[in-house]
């Protein structure tokens, strides 16, 4: 394999590129392509997000032919006929196709991407969210404990209270926090940390204005900020009253905070459930742990 290689990944609501050579990024983006809304409006995969998907692919390929792409959420939903016809232009076009990533698999690899190469005592809980499912993954010292899959994301609770993706929302922090809370059971396990994958949420802090404190719990490159969880509490609370216009003009992608504060919401109520002191919020997705599979690959073939 190219020590040169792409990885990309198609989410419900986000497609994300990543170009590395050997660990350095050369490239990365974050597309706002709404396959899910659509999907359930149009009951199809629309030609218009995939003209948009294959726009990210040639930018992907300005920096190499060596790109691997990874369908997760809702093309593990679409027929497997819609499926083969989407791979067949795919391959005429560019000669890829998309691999289908179960939800166990997807989570597997967003935790590696984690916990790998960290030192923290306790346990943590790995939240893997998106627009059409969240995963939670509870790790002591490298060795997962326990895991949990949900079939719902972002999209599912943003569909129910539409308003969340106004300026000012008319629905309130505890109605949302109460639908979400009979979607999601209590655990047995319980974790001190927290950590958000599985898309940039260091995206909504960074656009937001709010502070973040830095990680103190271990080191990580990938993971250099937390937030306590009374500041979570006052923050995520905060994202139902405030201006999302005004967070919206900070940003260079202003359709992506359509889910920014179901997101918040969901996060929030999992710290809850699972005692967590501490949030870690990150970039980290599941190109983290895929990248480090392919690596490892390319190491044992020479």
């Amino acid at each position: 394999m190219e020590r040169k290689f792409a990885i990309i990944e198609i989410g419900s609501n986000n497609t994300k590129t990543h170009v590395y050579e050997n660990e350095k990024v050369l490239y990365e983006n974050n597309t706002t392509i709404e396959f899910k809304k659509n999907y359930i409006n149009n009951k199809v995969i629309g030609k218009d997000d995939l003209n948009k998907f294959y726009s990210v692919i040639e930018k992907a390929m300005a920096y190499t032919k060596n790109i691997h792409i990874y369908g997760c959420s809702i093309f593990r939903s679409i027929p497997k006929e819609e499926l083969n016809e989407i791979n067949l232009e795919l391959k005429n076009k560019y000669n890829y196709e998309v691999e289908v990533v179960s939800q166990e698999d997807e989570a597997k690899y967003t935790a590696l991407g984690c916990y790998n190469n960290i030192e923290c005592k306790g346990n943590i809980c790995i939240f893997i969210g998106g627009g059409g499912s969240i995963e939670l993954i509870f790790v002591n010292d490298g060795k997962v404990l326990e895991k949990k899959y949900f079939s719902f994301g972002v999209v599912d609770v943003t569909n129910k209270f539409p308003s969340l993706k106004d300026d000012v929302p008319t629905c309130i922090f505890e109605e949302v926090y109460n639908y979400v809370a009979n979607l999601i059971d209590n655990f047995e396990t319980k974790a001190d940390v927290l950590i958000l994958a599985g898309g940039d949420h260091l995206y909504w802090y960074n656009n937001a204005k709010y502070e973040l404190i830095e990680n103190t719990l271990y080191k990580s490159n990938n993971q250099p900020f937390m937030l306590t969880t009374e500041m979570s509490d006052k923050y995520d609370r905060n994202a139902l009253v405030t201006s999302l216009d005004r967070i919206r003009a900070n940003s260079d992608n202003p359709l992506w905070f359509d889910g920014s504060r179901a997101m918040k919401v969901i996060t929030n109520l999992i710290s809850h459930r699972i005692d967590a002191k501490y949030i870690i919020p990150t970039k980290i997705n599941m190109e983290d742990g895929i990248k480090e599979l392919l690596l490892n690959e390319e190491m044992e073939q020479n």
